[in-house]
Protein backbone atom coordinates (compact mmCIF):
# COMPACT_ATOMS: atom_id res chain seq x y z
CA UNK A 1 0.00 0.00 0.00
CA UNK A 2 0.77 3.57 -0.79
CA UNK A 3 0.90 6.22 1.99
CA UNK A 4 -2.78 7.03 1.20
CA UNK A 5 -4.01 3.48 1.72
CA UNK A 6 -2.19 3.37 4.89
CA UNK A 7 -3.72 6.40 6.02
CA UNK A 8 -6.99 5.53 5.00
CA UNK A 9 -6.14 2.00 6.61
CA UNK A 10 -5.64 3.88 10.41
CA UNK A 11 -8.89 6.01 9.89
CA UNK A 12 -10.59 3.24 9.41
CA UNK A 13 -9.31 1.33 12.41
CA UNK A 14 -9.64 4.56 14.49
CA UNK A 15 -13.59 4.46 13.57
CA UNK A 16 -14.33 1.08 14.28
CA UNK A 17 -12.56 1.47 17.75
CA UNK A 18 -15.19 4.16 18.07
CA UNK A 19 -17.77 2.33 17.54
CA UNK A 20 -16.55 -0.65 19.15
CA UNK A 21 -16.33 1.86 22.51
CA UNK A 22 -12.35 0.69 22.81
CA UNK A 23 -9.45 3.30 24.00
CA UNK A 24 -7.02 1.83 21.88
CA UNK A 25 -7.10 0.48 18.55
CA UNK A 26 -6.36 -3.16 18.06
CA UNK A 27 -5.24 -5.71 15.91
CA UNK A 28 -8.91 -6.95 15.34
CA UNK A 29 -9.65 -2.94 13.96
CA UNK A 30 -6.69 -2.89 11.91
CA UNK A 31 -7.47 -6.70 10.52
CA UNK A 32 -10.83 -5.53 10.04
CA UNK A 33 -9.69 -2.38 8.12
CA UNK A 34 -7.86 -4.05 5.69
CA UNK A 35 -10.34 -6.05 4.60
CA UNK A 36 -12.64 -2.78 4.20
CA UNK A 37 -10.11 -1.31 2.01
CA UNK A 38 -9.01 -4.01 0.01
CA UNK A 39 -12.70 -5.69 -0.63
CA UNK A 40 -14.72 -3.27 0.37
CA UNK A 41 -17.85 -2.93 3.25
CA UNK A 42 -19.69 -6.39 4.65
CA UNK A 43 -23.01 -6.64 3.08
CA UNK A 44 -24.67 -9.51 5.30
CA UNK A 45 -27.89 -8.18 4.42
CA UNK A 46 -27.38 -9.06 1.16
CA UNK A 47 -29.56 -12.29 0.57
CA UNK A 48 -28.20 -15.60 -1.37
CA UNK A 49 -29.42 -19.02 -1.56
CA UNK A 50 -28.18 -21.84 -0.26
CA UNK A 51 -27.15 -23.36 -3.28
CA UNK A 52 -25.17 -20.13 -4.57
CA UNK A 53 -23.54 -20.24 -1.02
CA UNK A 54 -22.12 -23.33 -1.29
CA UNK A 55 -20.54 -22.56 -4.80
CA UNK A 56 -19.13 -19.28 -3.96
CA UNK A 57 -18.03 -21.57 -0.65
CA UNK A 58 -15.87 -24.60 -2.68
CA UNK A 59 -15.24 -21.33 -5.30
CA UNK A 60 -12.72 -19.86 -2.55
CA UNK A 61 -11.47 -22.84 -0.91
CA UNK A 62 -10.55 -23.87 -4.39
CA UNK A 63 -8.49 -20.32 -4.77
CA UNK A 64 -6.77 -20.71 -1.26
CA UNK A 65 -6.08 -24.34 -1.46
CA UNK A 66 -3.90 -24.20 -4.80
CA UNK A 67 -2.44 -21.11 -3.12
CA UNK A 68 -1.38 -22.93 -0.18
CA UNK A 69 -0.28 -26.10 -2.12
CA UNK A 70 2.09 -24.00 -4.52
CA UNK A 71 5.37 -22.27 -4.01
CA UNK A 72 5.92 -18.67 -4.26
CA UNK A 73 2.83 -17.80 -3.75
CA UNK A 74 1.74 -15.32 -1.08
CA UNK A 75 0.10 -16.63 1.96
CA UNK A 76 -3.61 -17.07 2.12
CA UNK A 77 -4.54 -14.84 5.26
CA UNK A 78 -8.43 -15.37 5.33
CA UNK A 79 -11.29 -16.96 3.76
CA UNK A 80 -14.57 -15.32 3.73
CA UNK A 81 -17.96 -15.98 1.72
CA UNK A 82 -19.49 -12.86 3.09
CA UNK A 83 -20.54 -10.64 0.81
CA UNK A 84 -18.31 -6.96 0.42
CA UNK A 85 -18.20 -4.17 -1.70
CA UNK A 86 -20.37 -3.89 -5.44
CA UNK A 87 -20.23 -7.28 -6.22
CA UNK A 88 -18.02 -9.96 -4.73
CA UNK A 89 -20.14 -12.68 -2.51
CA UNK A 90 -17.02 -13.95 -1.08
CA UNK A 91 -12.68 -13.49 -1.08
CA UNK A 92 -9.71 -15.14 -0.35
CA UNK A 93 -7.49 -12.31 0.69
CA UNK A 94 -3.55 -13.28 0.36
CA UNK A 95 -1.18 -11.15 2.03
CA UNK A 96 2.23 -10.69 1.12
CA UNK A 97 4.78 -11.20 3.94
CA UNK A 98 7.12 -8.56 2.06
CA UNK A 99 7.71 -6.21 -0.74
CA UNK A 100 8.39 -7.70 -4.15
CA UNK A 101 9.91 -5.98 -7.46
CA UNK A 102 10.72 -9.11 -9.20
CA UNK A 103 8.40 -12.03 -9.82
CA UNK A 104 10.74 -15.34 -11.54
CA UNK A 105 8.57 -17.13 -14.09
CA UNK A 106 6.82 -20.22 -12.12
CA UNK A 107 5.40 -18.52 -9.70
CA UNK A 108 3.58 -16.34 -12.27
CA UNK A 109 2.36 -19.51 -13.70
CA UNK A 110 1.66 -20.49 -9.74
CA UNK A 111 -0.48 -17.55 -9.29
CA UNK A 112 -2.63 -18.29 -12.57
CA UNK A 113 -2.89 -21.26 -11.08
CA UNK A 114 -4.52 -19.71 -8.10
CA UNK A 115 -6.85 -17.80 -9.53
CA UNK A 116 -8.01 -20.55 -11.82
CA UNK A 117 -8.73 -22.69 -8.52
CA UNK A 118 -12.19 -21.37 -7.78
CA UNK A 119 -13.24 -23.09 -11.45
CA UNK A 120 -11.76 -25.98 -11.05
CA UNK A 121 -13.29 -26.39 -7.71
CA UNK A 122 -16.38 -25.82 -8.87
CA UNK A 123 -15.85 -27.93 -12.06
CA UNK A 124 -14.69 -31.27 -9.78
CA UNK A 125 -17.55 -30.67 -6.94
CA UNK A 126 -21.10 -29.57 -9.41
CA UNK A 127 -19.57 -30.94 -12.85
CA UNK A 128 -20.43 -27.50 -13.95
CA UNK A 129 -18.82 -23.85 -13.86
CA UNK A 130 -20.68 -20.75 -13.39
CA UNK A 131 -19.99 -16.83 -13.79
CA UNK A 132 -18.68 -16.44 -10.37
CA UNK A 133 -14.68 -16.70 -12.38
CA UNK A 134 -15.32 -13.67 -14.56
CA UNK A 135 -12.66 -11.56 -12.20
CA UNK A 136 -9.76 -14.15 -11.78
CA UNK A 137 -10.01 -14.70 -15.68
CA UNK A 138 -9.11 -11.16 -16.48
CA UNK A 139 -6.28 -11.08 -13.97
CA UNK A 140 -5.31 -14.63 -14.91
CA UNK A 141 -5.56 -13.65 -18.98
CA UNK A 142 -3.85 -10.18 -17.64
CA UNK A 143 -0.45 -11.99 -16.44
CA UNK A 144 -0.24 -14.49 -19.11
CA UNK A 145 -0.55 -12.10 -21.91
CA UNK A 146 2.37 -10.10 -19.85
CA UNK A 147 4.68 -13.22 -19.87
CA UNK A 148 3.94 -13.18 -23.68
CA UNK A 149 4.58 -9.60 -25.07
CA UNK A 150 6.33 -8.31 -21.95
CA UNK A 151 8.69 -10.43 -20.10
CA UNK A 152 9.72 -12.63 -22.60
CA UNK A 153 8.70 -15.81 -21.19
CA UNK A 154 7.49 -17.99 -24.20
CA UNK A 155 10.06 -19.92 -26.22
CA UNK A 156 7.78 -19.92 -29.24
CA UNK A 157 7.35 -16.01 -29.32
CA UNK A 158 10.79 -15.16 -27.92
CA UNK A 159 12.52 -12.21 -26.11
CA UNK A 160 10.88 -9.96 -27.65
CA UNK A 161 8.96 -7.28 -26.39
CA UNK A 162 5.44 -6.65 -28.07
CA UNK A 163 3.37 -4.28 -25.76
CA UNK A 164 4.84 -1.04 -27.59
CA UNK A 165 1.00 0.16 -27.55
CA UNK A 166 1.40 0.60 -23.87
CA UNK A 167 4.15 2.67 -24.59
CA UNK A 168 2.32 4.86 -27.46
CA UNK A 169 0.24 6.74 -25.15
CA UNK A 170 2.92 8.55 -23.44
CA UNK A 171 6.11 8.68 -26.03
CA UNK A 172 4.30 8.91 -29.36
CA UNK A 173 0.48 10.23 -28.92
CA UNK A 174 -1.60 9.31 -32.14
CA UNK A 175 -0.37 6.32 -32.12
CA UNK A 176 -2.43 4.72 -29.37
CA UNK A 177 -3.36 0.76 -29.90
CA UNK A 178 -0.93 0.65 -32.86
CA UNK A 179 0.14 -2.92 -33.97
CA UNK A 180 3.81 -3.26 -34.31
CA UNK A 181 3.86 -6.80 -35.40
CA UNK A 182 2.13 -9.71 -38.27
CA UNK A 183 -0.80 -11.70 -38.12
CA UNK A 184 0.98 -14.54 -37.31
CA UNK A 185 2.74 -13.16 -34.56
CA UNK A 186 -0.43 -12.27 -33.17
CA UNK A 187 -2.21 -15.71 -33.84
CA UNK A 188 1.12 -17.14 -32.04
CA UNK A 189 0.75 -15.07 -28.82
CA UNK A 190 -3.26 -15.53 -28.80
CA UNK A 191 -2.11 -19.29 -28.75
CA UNK A 192 0.27 -19.24 -26.14
CA UNK A 193 -1.89 -17.17 -23.52
CA UNK A 194 -4.25 -19.88 -24.57
CA UNK A 195 -1.51 -22.88 -23.57
CA UNK A 196 -0.90 -20.96 -20.16
CA UNK A 197 -4.33 -20.62 -19.16
CA UNK A 198 -4.99 -24.20 -20.21
CA UNK A 199 -1.59 -25.73 -18.15
CA UNK A 200 -2.18 -23.88 -14.67
CA UNK A 201 -6.14 -24.54 -14.90
CA UNK A 202 -4.94 -28.73 -15.38
CA UNK A 203 -2.24 -28.14 -12.17
CA UNK A 204 -4.82 -26.61 -10.18
CA UNK A 205 -7.20 -29.64 -11.43
CA UNK A 206 -5.12 -32.00 -10.23
CA UNK A 207 -4.20 -30.45 -7.03
CA UNK A 208 -7.85 -30.51 -5.92
CA UNK A 209 -8.50 -34.13 -7.46
CA UNK A 210 -5.81 -34.88 -4.95
CA UNK A 211 -6.82 -32.86 -1.99
CA UNK A 212 -10.88 -33.07 -2.48
CA UNK A 213 -11.21 -34.70 1.22
CA UNK A 214 -9.53 -31.48 2.23
CA UNK A 215 -12.00 -29.24 -0.05
CA UNK A 216 -15.10 -30.89 1.17
CA UNK A 217 -13.55 -30.41 4.84
CA UNK A 218 -13.03 -26.67 4.37
CA UNK A 219 -15.94 -25.80 2.00
CA UNK A 220 -18.81 -27.41 5.19
CA UNK A 221 -15.99 -25.26 7.68
CA UNK A 222 -16.29 -22.25 6.10
CA UNK A 223 -20.19 -22.68 5.17
CA UNK A 224 -20.65 -23.37 9.15
CA UNK A 225 -18.30 -20.37 10.02
CA UNK A 226 -19.24 -18.31 7.19
CA UNK A 227 -15.28 -16.62 7.65
CA UNK A 228 -11.68 -19.15 8.58
CA UNK A 229 -8.23 -17.91 8.91
CA UNK A 230 -5.63 -19.14 6.66
CA UNK A 231 -4.02 -20.89 9.38
CA UNK A 232 -7.20 -22.74 10.45
CA UNK A 233 -7.19 -24.14 6.50
CA UNK A 234 -3.37 -24.83 6.25
CA UNK A 235 -3.75 -26.87 9.63
CA UNK A 236 -6.73 -29.07 8.33
CA UNK A 237 -4.70 -29.77 5.23
CA UNK A 238 -1.72 -31.00 7.32
CA UNK A 239 -3.39 -33.03 9.47
CA UNK A 240 -5.81 -34.88 6.14
CA UNK A 241 -1.62 -35.32 4.73
CA UNK A 242 -0.59 -36.35 7.89
CA UNK A 243 -3.10 -38.94 8.00
CA UNK A 244 -2.80 -40.58 4.49
CA UNK A 245 1.10 -40.70 5.03
CA UNK A 246 0.00 -42.65 7.80
CA UNK A 247 -2.20 -45.05 5.97
CA UNK A 248 0.42 -45.99 3.35
CA UNK A 249 3.50 -47.13 5.87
Amino acid sequence: MVGADLANLVNEAALLAVRRKKEKVGIPEFEEAVERVVAGLEKKNRLINSKERETVAYHELGHAIVALSLPGTDPVHKISIIPRGIAALGYTMQVPTEDRFLMKKTELLNKIASLLGGRAAEEIVFGDISTGAHNDLAKATDIALSMVKEYGMSSKVGQVYFAREKMARFFQPGLEGTIEYSDATAETIDNEVREIISEQYSKALAILQEKKDILEKGARLLLDKEKIEGEELKSLMDKVSKRISDKNQ
